[in-house]
């Protein structure tokens, strides 16, 4: 017991991370879009005030241009995050489906007793008598209301 609870521990931990990392490069990808936002009112701002708006104009700002690469940059930074992203979500869905997996798995009532035997309902729908398993994935008729994938091996 004391192994399942380590394990139990150890991928609550995991998902907690997860969900750590997930909050963070959320935030990450909000403060960057909040930055484009401010260099594009920057860039906005010195062609007013300038008059010139064609980036190709010889007098164009060259404060406006430096402004304009930043904000390329944080642009692809902002994707490469997103990515980033999509893949720590699928990460923590993993990661919450494996936790779920581990604690339903041995819950009371449905540990494996043995080799070939499951301690639970056997074919005549009476609990707690230990009943031999076979290959078969369907169900009793007369089962619990909710069944789950390992309980259909009876």
């Amino acid at each position: 017991m004391k192994a399942r609870d380590s394990a139990l521990r150890l991928k609550r931990f995991d998902v907690a991370e997860k969900s750590r990392k997930l909050v963070d490069l959320e935030r990450m990808v909000r403060e960057f879009e909040g930055m484009v936002g401010d260099l594009e009112r920057q860039i906005t701002t010195e062609e007013e005030r300038t008059g010139i708006r064609d980036a190709g104009h010889f007098a164009y700002s060259t404060f406006a241009k430096s402004v304009a690469v930043r904000r390329e940059n944080l642009m692809t930074t902002i994707d490469g995050v997103k990515g980033q992203l999509e893949a720590a979500r699928r990460a923590h869905d993993e990661a919450v489906d494996d936790l779920q997996r581990l604690e339903t798995s041995e819950t009371p009532g449905s540990s494996t007793i043995g080799r070939g035997k499951t301690k639970g309902l056997d074919q005549s729908g009476a609990n707690g008598v230990d009943a031999p398993s076979s290959d078969t994935t369907s169900a009793p008729a007369a089962g619990p209301a909710s069944v789950r994938v390992g309980d259909a091996r009876r």
